[in-house]
């Protein structure tokens, strides 16, 4: 399948990509992308939550009233769990790892049935090769966004190489994002309404499916 390229400004240049129908045509496999997206958002918690038990909790260990002869449950330690103030009971410990294991091919599927969904959704746009501005420039990238009609709606620019210009230009614009064509996953093709891919990414994204 082939999509027209367009310019910076947004028109039409005349020249058309071949996108290969092995990574953006195939029927996208909703439960490898459930997967992939169940990873993503394990990993990045980070597990560093906690919680004090009766042992950690600072306080006297004097036994607060006799053994028997109260007509109440006995109570060795104003610490214990069943008073306010006292210890978690198997309370969470800050070594906790959330991180998901996925497989490979697993992981290649659900990106493959990510940029497929984008494709028959008709969300996708290749723009040319563009050199970023000498110094970063917010208002100009956002002259870039409105170029090609992308006044709202998150939208995902993939690379084929760090643009260290490009990503400061962009960061202060909300609902917009900027990945290498290398680094691309599937939780963010989903979240953007639009994918703008320029041609040296598609050509990235060849090479990483190959």
């Amino acid at each position: 399948m082939k999509l027209e390229v367009l310019n910076i400004e947004g028109k039409k240049t005349g020249k058309e990509v071949d996108l290969p129908d092995n990574i953006f045509g195939i029927e996208p496999n909703e439960h490898a992308v459930y997967l992939a997206v169940k990873q993503y958002n394990a990993n990045q918690r980070q597990g560093t939550h906690a919680a004090k038990e009766r042992g950690q909790i600072a306080g006297s260990t004097r036994k607060i009233k006799r053994q028997k002869g109260t007509g109440t449950a006995r109570a060795g330690s104003i610490k214990n769990p069943l008073f306010r103030g006292g210890g978690r009971v198997f309370g969470p410990r800050p070594d906790r790892d959330y991180s998901l294991k996925l497989n490979k091919k697993v992981s290649r599927l659900a990106r493959k049935s990510a940029l497929s969904s984008k494709m028959s959704a008709g969300q996708i746009i290749v723009v040319e090769d563009f050199a970023a501005w000498d110094e970063p420039k917010t208002s100009k990238y956002q002259d870039f966004l409105n170029g090609l009609d992308l006044k709202s709606g998150n939208s995902l620019l993939v690379t084929g190489d760090y643009d260290k210009v490009l990503y400061l230009s962009s960061r202060n614009i909300q609902k917009t994002d900027i990945a290498r064509a290398q680094d691309l996953n599937t939780y963010q093709v989903l979240k953007a309404n639009t994918l703008i891919l320029s041609v040296s990414a598609i050509d990235k994204i060849k090479e990483t499916f190959a």
